[in-house]
């Protein structure tokens, strides 16, 4: 047998042939691979991929970052004028600013951060200002102007704290501690059951509360889950419940925590003077009826319905100083002397609603210093109404009772595991 022999013409178009196919072959798998594989548009995407972002969404580890807080009486100008910015270019970013955000409203004492390239000499890239512990605002230089308004994560841990106060609900939260701003939502709760300005030592607390967290740094507490106070030997309890279109605080037994009225105008502060018959006047010097609850706390405190009604006068007196009547039914009225200034709105024939500040605590009239002179009429009459017991809210409906059982029996067993002080559960 014998075998064709291939002209060398016919070996180079075969040859030809081959590579074509390889070739054609190359670019099928080059566009598989191409599929694959995702390139970052930009520089700024190739950074952010080569480093993560921090918390304010800026990439890590690219910047000389200064932080600082914005000193007294400092503005916009103060700040970006330390950044080699003009008058002209820190106009232009108030205007952009105050859609988001208005420069008036940068506080002294908030932190700042400023992000430089590590070359010193270059323009700053980004600016955060810090609104709260949770809001902040940043300032993009890298590209134009551009200006945005975020919010941190946050995440909710559920704690419980207990203790025997020693002198005020505050410090006994502060010395074990715990964010003061449980403090503000215990008095919240409880403010129609706990006369706060007569805790005494040994009175004590138990609390199950969720508190928020911004990465490692606690920032607020969220909610109270239940409470246990002890408060001159009388145990009051609350439970949250939430269903439908109800949200509050509760009793063991479905009764409302909430009553008609508050039992003070103010959330903190202390009684200077008490309702009397007869007492030394500060100012005039005799001795005279005082009939009303004197409450001494900074100027500026605000000031609260303590119930729901409708504001009868807002005037100014020599003696009342700048005053708020309000009307609440046909049986009870509230006063509230010597403010510093009323709340916006807070006007004759207004109507308000039990724990809206209507003014601010201040010194105006016949006053020595800075508190509220708070009265109570009870069918024409003045009373002492430290004395009065008021009635509830709206009990818990029927048909949410067996829920609400179950709440309870949870909550209670772990108030009642829980030891009386954070030292011995250590």
């Amino acid at each position: 047998m014998h075998l064709p022999i291939l002209r060398p013409a016919f070996l180079r178009l075969l040859f030809l042939m081959g590579s074509v196919a390889l070739l054609a072959c190359l670019v099928l798998l080059k566009k598989e691979e191409a599929a694959l594989i995702v390139y970052p548009e930009t520089e700024e995407e190739a950074l952010k991929e080569e480093n993560p972002a921090d918390e304010f969404g800026i990439p890590a580890g690219l910047y000389h970052i200064e932080s600082g807080l914005v000193g007294p009486r400092h503005t916009l100008s103060h700040i970006l004028g330390g950044f080699g910015f003009t008058a002209s270019d820190i106009d232009r970013v108030a205007r952009q600013m105050g859609d988001v955000f208005s420069p008036r409203r940068i506080r002294s004492g908030n932190r700042y951060f400023a992000y430089l390239p590590e070359i010193r000499e270059a323009p700053l890239h980004y600016f955060v200002y810090e609104i709260s512990d949770l809001e902040y605002l940043l300032i993009d230089f890298t590209d134009s102007v551009r200006i945005s308004r975020s919010a941190r994560e946050v995440q909710q841990h559920r704690r419980e704290a207990s203790g025997v106060i020693s002198s005020s609900l505050w410090n006994a939260l502060i010395d074990n501690d715990l964010h003061p701003q449980l403090a503000v939502q215990l008095a919240r709760i409880l403010a129609w059951s706990v006369d706060f300005y007569r805790i005494q030592a040994g009175d004590s607390f138990r609390v199950l509360f969720e508190e928020d967290y911004v990465g490692e740094r606690r920032v607020g507490v969220s909610r109270v889950e239940a409470v246990r106070f002890v408060h001159r030997g009388r145990e009051i309890e609350g439970y949250l419940f939430e269903a439908d279109t109800i949200s509050g605080y509760f009793d063991a037994q479905g009764n409302n925590l909430r009553k008609v009225f508050l039992r003070a105008p103010l959330e903190f502060g202390r009684i200077s003077s008490r309702y009397s018959h007869s007492r030394l006047h500060p100012i005039h010097g005799d001795r005279r009826p005082h009939y009303g609850t004197d409450y001494a706390a900074p100027h500026g405190t605000p000031i609260l319905a303590v119930g729901d009604g409708v504001v009868t006068q807002a005037s100014y007196t020599r003696g009342n100083g700048n005053y708020v009547r309000i009307r609440h039914n046909s049986v009870y009225e509230t006063q509230y002397l010597h403010m510093s200034r009323f709340a916006s709105g807070i006007r004759r024939g207004a109507s308000v609603s039990q724990g809206d500040v209507i003014g601010y605590v201040g010194s105006t009239g016949l006053a020595t210093g800075p508190h509220v002179c708070f009265r109570f009429w009870k069918n024409g009459q003045q009373v002492d109404h430290l004395r009065l017991e008021f009635p509830s809210g709206d009990p818990l409906p029927d048909e949410y009772l067996e829920a609400f059982r179950e709440v309870v029996r949870d909550l209670r067993a772990r108030l009642e595991a829980m030891p009386l002080s954070l030292q011995e559960a250590a």
